[in-house]
């Protein structure tokens, strides 16, 4: 193990830059992790355009929070890790000790830390892990049989699973998923494992929506071309026992309440620009109807923990959702396929660099 490695860097909106660093030095409570794979999501995407509230101006950080690996080293006074055990970090770590922390939403935390977020994350070849995250349980062994590239998706998992048990998603619900990016797609997958009886996407994209309906869903609506609330309105009646906003728009989430069922329950999963946040909300279809509003952020360290038992039973395979892997040098051709909106997951695979 050399002194340096190599390291995606952001300086700034649009500068995000490959070069040598420091490989990073342990306290005696903390462990070393040689990342394996770090998949690249909208936050990263957000993170490097300048759009992120934690990546304030100046800031020079290591983005990356989706991440599995390998201890590398263990500090003196860590307990139940050993060098070369194969784990999955959960990003999110709460203080533990406010009342969100003790309910267990630890990604609400006031006091959260976050790998790449906050601190310096997963597009390296060597990652610190703080004493708190192992404290506090971020690191989560796994088992020979999941492979690094599937185990760094347990957290976007986990994010959809949150969003899914806040609406109660479960069998003989009619679902609609607007926005058929990686996270939408996901949402699909999930949904027709947790029961779904229909499962409706809508998007911008012909190849997301195809990709869709292989991964089960009923209908497909590409809604430059159809009638969103029409097509609802024609295979699920009344509309969707279930909505699952997974899109940044403000035209979806209006429209959410209008293509929901009575008693109708609507998830904003995705967030909106931090200069337009808002949306018009007819109060009175809410009332009138009952419906059911809620939001989820990220996820908790339980999440993760909840979608690494998904994956390590072969319930899911997120490997169909991966659409390239990279090597850290070609660190910026993996965010420009990212960006492209036919992509899917896109993971970076430090071990594939010389050092």
């Amino acid at each position: 193990m050399t002194d340096v490695m190599m390291a995606a860097v952001y300086y700034g909106p649009g500068d995000l830059r490959l070069e040598r660093v420091a490989v990073p030095a342990i306290a005696a409570e903390e462990l070393l992790l040689r990342v394996e794979s770090a998949s690249i999501c909208a936050t990263d995407l957000r993170i490097v355009s300048g759009g992120h509230r934690h990546y304030p101006p100046d800031v020079r950080r290591i983005p990356g929070h989706e991440v599995s690996g390998v201890v590398e080293k263990v500090g003196p006074e860590v307990r139940g890790f050993r060098p070369g055990e194969r784990v999955f970090i959960a990003p999110n770590i709460g203080c533990g000790e406010c009342p969100l922390c003790r309910a267990g939403h630890d990604n609400l935390c006031p006091r959260f830390e976050a790998f790449g977020i906050t601190l310096d994350g997963a597009f390296a070849r060597y990652m610190r892990v703080t004493a708190a995250a192992v404290r506090r349980g971020n690191v989560i062994s796994l088992p020979d049989t999941l492979d690094f590239d599937t185990a760094a998706l347990a957290e976007p998992l986990a994010c959809v699973l949150r969003g899914q048990e806040a609406v109660e998603l479960g069998a003989g619900d009619a679902v609609l998923v607007m926005g058929a990016g990686p996270i939408g797609l996901m949402h699909v997958f999930l949904a027709r494992r947790r029961g779904a009886r229909l499962i409706i996407a809508s998007d911008l994209v012909p190849q997301r929506l195809a990709t869709a309906l292989r991964l089960g869903a009923d209908f497909a609506v590409d809604i430059r071309e159809q009638d969103l609330a029409a097509e609802v309105r024609k295979v699920a009646g009344d509309g969707a026992d279930v909505v699952i906003v997974a899109a940044p728009s403000q035209q979806a989430m209006e429209q959410a309440l209008r293509l929901a069922a009575t008693r109708g329950r609507i998830n904003y999963f995705a967030g909106l620009p931090k200069q337009a946040p808002e949306i018009r909300l007819d109060v009175n279809r809410v009332h009138y109807r009952e419906l059911r509003l809620t939001g989820t952020t990220a996820c908790s360290t339980a999440d993760c923990r909840r979608a690494l038992d998904l994956l390590r039973s072969g319930a899911l395979d997120l490997g169909l959702l991966i659409d390239a892997c990279y090597p850290l040098a070609q660190v910026a051709a993996a965010f420009e396929h990212a960006r492209n909106r036919t992509g899917l997951k896109i993971v970076i695979r430090p071990g594939e660099d010389t050092n």
